[in-house]
């Protein structure tokens, strides 16, 4: 029975503590590489989050300053009107004339 306590002290002593104290450490360890690891992305995720805020800004910007205004649109919209509006005026009165050709024609 004395033999048995003394293996049994052993084995804890030379083998359940050192594995237990590295179990902790690895166990630390990994947890402090993960929160270092969230850390970092979260730092990255807000840098480009700002950069795109930034650019899509900048592209509000740009279209603000570029792009037709809507009198201008209107004012091209009417001027095609006007055209489309002549040119259909123009195949009526060829239209008309095809089919006083074609009347004269047929009599």
């Amino acid at each position: 029975m004395d033999n048995f306590a003394f293996d049994m002290n052993w084995w804890v002593t030379a083998i359940q503590i050192p594995v237990l104290g590295g179990m902790f450490w690895l166990i630390w360890h990994i947890r402090n590489e993960s929160e270092n690891a969230e850390r970092h992305l979260r730092d990255l995720i807000d840098t480009r989050h700002s950069q795109m805020r930034e650019g899509l800004a900048a592209f509000k910007l740009e279209v603000a300053k570029t792009y037709a205004s809507v009198t201008e649109m209107r004012e091209l919209e009417s001027r095609l009107v006007g055209h489309l509006l002549r040119i259909e005026s123009k195949l009526d009165a060829t239209a008309l004339k095809t089919e006083a050709l074609n009347a004269r024609k047929e009599r």
